[in-house]
């Protein structure tokens, strides 16, 4: 400890802070049947992901947001959507229906196990966790919120995710690595 002290005192050392590693998943895209780990996007600067669900009022008033964001995104960013709810109306079948009504681009992921849910703490929906890849192991360099105004876009003041994402090509850590998402709390099974 004396020595950490000194580090800090006389360099402005920091001890490095462990940044929380992901780990590979396997979930099926609803849009295609396809199946979708992390080991897909091995290439990628990262990975955003986006616990979202068909029926939350705060889904939907980010609905619009999430499809712009996913069809804008760097290809070497992809956008996951990912459903963990395990009510009725969130059955694999109506993601498929709710998806193809949106119009998403994004692969919109089952985990109706709710591991990656369980793995990434998430509790929210919408919740957002932006995965940083080095050399194909992924860290969470930001989790929460997706901006500060989930009901008028035209008055957010601070948008958290699209900052996360410029730190991420950047790279750069982000001014704020966490912030309290507001929505629909996922329930567990």
């Amino acid at each position: 400890m004396r020595t950490v002290l000194f580090l800090v005192a006389m360099f402005g050392v920091f001890p490095a802070i462990r940044a929380q590693q992901v780990a590979d998943f396997s979930l099926t895209n609803v849009v295609d049947g396809s199946k979708v780990s992390l080991a897909n996007y091995s290439s990628s600067a990262g990975v955003v992901v986006i616990f979202t669900t068909n029926a939350c009022a705060y889904d939907e008033y980010y609905r619009a947001r999430i499809n712009k964001l996913a069809k804008e995104q760097p290809a070497n960013v992809p956008v996951l959507l990912v459903n963990a709810s395990v009510d009725a109306p969130e059955s694999a079948e109506n993601m498929t229906k709710a998806a193809q009504k949106w119009g998403v681009s994004a692969p919109y992921l089952a985990d109706k196990d709710q591991s990656l849910m369980q793995s990434l703490g998430a509790t929210k929906s919408p919740q957002v966790f932006v995965l940083k890849n080095s050399g194909g192991k992924f860290t969470v360099l930001y989790s929460g919120a997706i901006d500060d105004n989930a009901q008028v876009e035209a008055d957010v003041r601070n948008a958290y995710l699209k900052d996360a994402i410029n730190s991420l090509l950047s790279n750069q850590k982000p001014a704020t690595t966490e912030v309290r998402p507001v929505g629909c709390t996922i329930r567990k099974k």
